[in-house]
């Protein structure tokens, strides 16, 4: 892969075709101007004017950290993609804010989380990743993103996390403050009457019927029983869940481009490529501090913390996966890195059994073999089509029986006084399925449904932002009486929602929620701002993608402004465009630029449109968060030797 740092100015292609805009166009603009409003009301509404948020003055436990980061970090995100300049200067104060707060709550030293699991880090740290995207970065982006690395690189001594010479994670539970082999029960103190509806983590819990799926934590006995079990088996040792740790390590790479970063995440993939070949091709979910796979479990295979058995399953087995694998394709070029990804997918396909009138696969392992029977889901083999574009990955979408028509868009809803159905908005990504029907040609009228249901969502999400239930100064009310559920509530509340803006104008699915970065064929930049997104007034939508190449539509709304922006070929200038075709109504290639870089800037004098067809080489450039214009970065800061 090739450095590909601008020296000279991009190719320059002009539109000249007057045009009234289309449908997708407007809606788009639409949805800008109300997604800028309603995150000045969310902001208003929840935080105070240093960044921090409306909220206890205390919370126990090791969980909380990533919720309040979840539920701001879309401002940074929208940003990216166009929205309002302020959100910049808004998304990195609120960052510091809750950094800060949750400081004094007890959850985060050295401004990172001092210990949980990656399921959870990964959700809360995509704020850190977006805060990147959104550039230029600053001295602060770039010397936090080394030190949090370093924390899983080995070279940290205050944080141990990372064993080099076994290439292994020493704990399911780590941060700032190192592995936590040891977990208390004040740890575990906000999740007691969550997980009373959960399934055992053990099979073998004094008093508690595994078979009813169910374990009562909030019972005393049995709470210490638990505390003590995962003392024992569980909180020593690497998981795959460990892998969404390569999020963090590509991001510091793509700040610095320090090879450290790239060579630690490839070869943590590839440690647990080969402790799944070991395993027979299964990858295995515990591996003690020797490296043995099963060393605290009776040399099972399966039992380890969010594993084949406890508590989602393959949930968090292969989400992991697709996140390290697609990191490893950025980083590297090489589409051989999708490999375990690949054949965890195959594995689990191949165990398939047929229940009434459908195909289902094992989510879950127990002692007595694989159980947990559901249908397969599409959302992790789009992925990896999405980055390979081959016919293999398309097969492991294709092969998933349709349970419902694909070409269907999905919109949360909350129902009357249904509380838990306004809560379905966690983590909201619900309409991958359409989308890789749009981009393939059979979905056509997809962009208008996807922006008329993002914007309803946004409707429905201030109606319960502005209710008595959205109300922060209620919250403590819940916390008083042990319901710890308010943690959650910046995510339920939160109206930033945007899935349509990102596949449309980037090309590419949304992120995954549990860690994976924001990938997208590609993204723009507003040259006469000098900032990242599309400019005022501009609507872009992707209308197709080929393996060596990429559709675009620009559309300038407005009537009274010229815009220039500039086109990135890769979300992190990893690809690079070759060949640009200007395109006529009737799809015909009316002149060819040669263009040979990742950027080409294109002129959209008021009222006019140009479709492009760019010709692609794609993960040959080394991907960074530099933008078009040259930024001066200093030398990291370097701290007094006490």
């Amino acid at each position: 892969m090739n450095s590909n740092q601008l020296d000279r100015k991009p190719v320059r292609i002009m539109s000249s075709e007057q045009a009234a805009p289309p449908q997708w166009a407007l809606q788009q603009q639409q949805l800008f101007r109300t997604l800028n409003q309603a995150a000045q009301q969310f902001i208003a509404r929840y935080t105070h004017s240093d960044g921090t948020l409306i909220w206890r003055s205390d919370w126990p436990g090791m969980d909380g950290s990533d919720d309040p980061y979840e539920g701001f970090m879309n401002l940074a995100l929208l940003y990216v993609l166009g929205g309002s300049a302020e959100l910049h200067e808004q998304s990195r104060k609120i960052w510091d804010g809750i950094t800060w707060q949750w400081t004094e709550y007890g959850q985060i030293d050295r401004e990172f989380d001092r210990y949980y699991d990656w399921m959870h880090h990964g959700e809360g740290y995509l704020y850190f990743y977006f805060l990147g995207l959104a550039g230029p970065t600053t001295p602060k982006d770039r010397q936090r993103a080394v030190r949090f690395a370093n924390m899983y690189t080995g070279d940290d001594p205050d944080a141990p996390n990372y064993d080099k010479e076994k290439q292994l994670i020493r704990s399911p539970l780590t941060g700032s403050t190192g592995p936590r082999f040891q977990v208390t029960e004040e740890d575990w103190s906000t999740h007691r009457g969550i997980l009373d509806d959960y399934l055992a983590p053990f099979e073998d819990i004094p008093g508690v019927d595994f078979a009813s799926h169910k374990c009562p934590w909030s019972d005393d006995t049995t709470y210490k029983h638990i505390i003590r079990m995962m003392n024992e088996r569980m909180n020593s040792g690497d998981v795959p869940l460990n892998l969404n740790v390569t999020s963090l390590l590509a991001n510091a790479f793509l700040h610095t481009g320090d090879e450290r970063f790239r060579e630690t995440a490839i070869s943590y993939l590839t440690s647990w490529e080969e402790r799944t070949k070991e395993n027979g091709g299964i990858i295995p979910d515990n591996i003690g501090l020797s490296g043995e796979i099963g060393q605290y479990n009776d040399g099972k295979w399966w039992g380890g913390y969010y594993g084949w058995r406890w508590p989602h399953g393959f949930l968090t087995i292969i989400e992991p996966i697709t996140n390290a694998c697609m990191n490893a394709v950025m980083l590297t070029g090489d589409m051989r890195k999708l490999q375990l990804a690949r054949e965890q997918l195959d594995r689990n396909w191949e165990l398939r059994q047929w229940h009434g009138d459908k195909w289902l696969v094992p989510y879950k392992h127990f002692d007595n073999g694989w159980t947990d029977y559901r249908e397969s889901n599409p959302q992790y083999p789009v992925y990896l089509w999405f980055m390979s574009m081959a016919e293999e990955d398309l097969e492991r979408v294709e092969r998933i029986p349709k349970n419902h028509n694909w070409n269907d868009v999905l919109v949360p809803r909350m129902s009357g006084t249904d509380k838990s159905t306004g809560r379905n908005t966690k983590h909201y990504i619900g309409n991958m399925q359409p989308w890789y029907q749009y981009i393939r040609g059979l979905n056509p009228d997809y962009p208008e449904r996807i922006l008329s249901a993002n914007y309803e969502l946004i409707g429905w999400q201030l109606a319960k932002m502005r209710s008595p239930e959205g109300d922060p100064h209620h919250w403590s009310q819940q916390f008083s009486e042990g319901d710890f559920s308010s943690i959650h509530a910046w995510q339920e509340m939160c109206p930033i929602y945007f899935e349509g803006l990102v596949q449309l104008t980037l090309g590419a699915p949304m992120h995954n929620s549990h860690g994976g970065l924001q990938h997208g064929r590609v993204r723009y930049f507003d040259v006469g701002a000098k900032r990242p997104g599309l400019p005022a007034g501009i609507s872009a939508l992707v209308e197709k993608l080929t393996a060596d190449s990429a559709t675009v539509h620009l559309v300038n709304t407005s009537l009274f402004e010229d815009q220039e922006l500039i086109i990135q070929a890769g979300m992190f200038g990893e690809h690079r465009f070759i060949e640009v075709g200007i395109m006529n109504q009737k799809g015909e290639v009316t002149e060819l630029v040669t263009v040979e870089d990742k950027y080409v800037q294109v002129s959209l004098p008021a009222g006019t449109s140009i479709t492009l067809r760019a010709s692609m080489e794609r993960y040959v450039n080394q991907p960074t968060y530099h933008m078009p214009w040259q930024e001066e970065h200093q030398s990291l800061l370097q701290g007094r030797v006490q």
